[in-house]
């Protein structure tokens, strides 16, 4: 899917998993929704909230494609989500801080 997705020119979606990947690959998407829980994909530009009325969905695919620079710097991919890095940095702090209450207890014992 997400080979799909990548070579997609526009998507159209109700999904919340792909309202977490267009982004990331710089695939423009209509979100066929009428509210979302994922508004960071509306925020970084890489997604319309169209809602579930077919006139505004054909509106907003006929009117990107006329405008190819909206297109365009929808496409710009972002990483509204997270950059995917959590876990290290989560096992650096997790780490320092094992290591300094380590210290801590080895100061305390020979006190």
């Amino acid at each position: 899917m997400i080979e799909r997705m990548r070579r997609a020119d526009l998507i159209l979606s109700d999904s919340g998993g792909v309202q977490e990947e267009a982004p990331a690959l710089g695939v423009p998407l209509l979100v066929l929704r009428e509210r979302t829980e994922r508004p960071e994909a509306v925020t970084s530009g890489n997604a319309l909230l169209v809602g579930t009325g077919t006139d505004r969905i054909l509106s907003e695919v006929r009117r990107l494609y006329a405008d190819r620079a909206s297109l365009a710097r929808m496409a710009l991919p972002a990483l509204p989500f997270g950059d995917g890095s959590a876990a290290p940095r989560i096992a650096g702090h997790i780490r320092r801080w094992l290591l300094e209450r380590e210290r801590s207890q080895f100061v305390r014992r020979i006190a």
